[in-house]
């Protein structure tokens, strides 16, 4: 089991698909969890793996939602009686599962790594290239042929501009830099708005860069995505050598990555409380559901549903009193 979960996680990280690997770390008996127990969850919900019973997944999908939206890892711990288990940095959750026992559960959010797209193969470029792959960056590079040898090493290398993998719509962010030098400058500038880039530097003087904003406006580019351009490429760090100006680009980068490293809003979905075990339950997706005296209740699982419907009152009653 453990062999085939971290093959699918080096699947996933490979194809650049977010996921989020969870490990049981603490156990204390009755549960079926060990220590080391893994899973996979990825972004569409997918439950890969073991961590316990079946009760237990709920709350693993929305914590691994919620690491995945704030793109930090996650402790939590479901215990049978949450305020006993209260630590600093772990989240308290009720278990559910009849075995007992109380499992912490960590969980890890892997996001694809950003993408820089660079054109070109100047010095510039070759020290970007190496500079950001140091940084955990994917590089892809679109060069000639001939000038594929002098790179260093990247992830991919395209010699057409136009290659429809350029434009695939990506996960990650891709930050794009068009370091030509005078050689297919309009095309590659024209290419790497097509990707769509947060961040589209040029390194070109400005006079040079307004001659090439007037021409890819007489082909018909918009002049919005043109003004989006930064050129200069880089912040002002007083930069000469090509070292230095792909240090000045990666910081602008940077600067622009944590600007806009605000957590995804996590959509509130409706959630009810399970009246038998007090588990917490998404509507949306809750399998087990009961009607009492014209109201509809929602269960984690079958058993909290039949011992509610043989005597509802016995569960009602504790909730009307925290209620008032």
């Amino acid at each position: 089991m453990r062999a085939e979960i971290l093959q699918l996680a080096a699947d996933l990280a490979r194809r650049g698909e977010p996921f989020v690997m969870a490990m049981v770390v603490r156990r204390e008996p009755s549960s079926s969890a060990q220590q080391g127990d893994m899973a996979v969850i990825t972004a569409d919900g997918g439950y890969h793996g073991w961590l316990g019973g079946n009760c237990t997944q709920p709350t693993v999908r929305r914590e691994a939602k919620r690491a995945l939206a704030e793109g930090k890892p996650r402790l939590i711990s479901l215990s049978p009686n949450p305020s006993a288990e209260t630590r600093p940095g772990v989240s308290s959750l009720p278990m559910t599962c009849h075995s007992g026992g109380t499992v912490d559960i960590y969980l890890e959010p892997v996001l694809p790594a950003p993408r820089l797209l660079l054109f070109g193969a100047s010095p510039a470029v070759r020290a970007l290239a190496s500079l950001g792959k140091a940084m955990g960056y994917a590089v892809d590079v679109v060069a000639s042929a001939a000038d594929r040898a002098g790179l260093p090493p990247v992830d991919r290398v395209f010699t057409d501009a136009t290659a429809p993998e350029l434009r695939a719509r990506a996960v990650a962010p891709v930050y794009a830099v068009v370091a030509t030098m005078g050689e297919n400058d309009e095309e590659s500038v024209a290419a790497a708005i097509d990707a769509q880039p947060a961040y589209l530097g040029v390194v070109a003087s400005r006079k040079r860069f307004g001659e090439l904003r007037e021409t890819l406006i007489g082909r018909g580019v918009a002049a919005k995505a043109l003004d989006d351009i930064r050129n200069p490429a880089g912040l002002d760090l007083g930069a000469r050598l090509p070292e230095e100006v792909a240090l000045s680009i990666l910081a602008e980068i940077v600067k622009l990555r944590r600007a806009a490293a605000v957590p995804a809003p996590v959509v509130q979905e409706r959630e009810e409380i399970d009246p038998v075990c007090g588990m917490t339950v998404a509507v949306a997706t809750a399998k087990h559901r009961g009607e009492h005296d014209g109201k509809v209740y929602y269960f984690c699982n079958p058993r909290c549903r039949e011992k509610f419907l043989a005597a509802p009152a016995r569960y009602l009653m504790p909730m009307e009193l925290v209620k008032t």
